[in-house]
């Protein structure tokens, strides 16, 4: 089954990629800022079951791909850690925006504001490479149930996406005015999960252990 290892690294880049801005942070906050906590708990379930979606496509997908094409693991491997250096950049580049300075959104109802949770992550495109380039260089055939093993994964960057993305809901007009008076702390945290990102890509580039047990 999957090792402690292969969750430890699959948790680090879900951290990572869950603390780095993109399309689920932004109208996450955006919606708590301008609606409300509650508001935002409701959009955080539209994205749960995005990620819900991802999780089972990923179960069929890279079962069927380990399977019948072994040899797209080296391409998965390096499109991933091209897609981590890319993420590395637009976390440090100059004039980044921040997404605890959000754009006012009229109120909507939940049932919108559950579906735009949903389709918010179905077309985030960090979720999308998740699932097809990062998360099956943590699955290793040699032992066994790539399915299961998959499951296991997907539920780790579940549960941690879910766990920092309601946190943030939660104090998202807290850290906007904490943050809006000490833009070096926002700068340091961009800057941190840069390295963070960009470090995993290169580990991901460098180590030939895994590609040298698929078979």
């Amino acid at each position: 089954m999957v090792s402690l290892a292969a969750v430890l690294g699959i948790g680090a880049v879900a951290l990572g990629l869950v603390l780095t801005p993109g399309p689920n942070m932004i109208y996450l906050v955006s919606r708590s800022i301008t609606q409300g906590r509650r508001a935002g708990m409701v959009s955080l379930l539209g994205v749960a079951t995005g990620f819900g979606v991802y999780l089972l496509a990923a179960v069929v997908g890279l079962a069927t791909v380990f399977t019948l094409v072994p040899a797209a693991y080296t391409a998965l491997k390096f499109a991933g850690a091209g897609y981590l250096l890319y993420l590395a950049w637009q976390a440090v580049r100059p004039g980044g925006r921040s997404p605890f300075a959000p754009q006012p959104l009229p109120p909507d109802p939940p049932r919108r504001l559950y579906a735009m949770g949903l389709v918010t992550n179905l077309l985030n495109p960090k979720i999308a490479v998740l699932y097809v380039s990062l998360l099956p260089q943590f699955v290793d055939p040699e032992r066994g149930n790539v399915a299961g093993q998959s499951f296991v994964l997907g539920m780790t960057q579940i549960c941690i996406a879910l766990t920092v993305n309601a946190l943030i809901v939660l104090t998202a007009g807290t850290l906007a005015a904490f943050l809006a008076r000490r833009p070096f702390w926002m700068r340091a945290q961009r800057a941190l999960m840069g390295t963070v990102l960009a470090g995993l890509a290169v580990k991901m580039i460098t180590d030939r252990s895994r590609a040298a047990a698929t078979p």
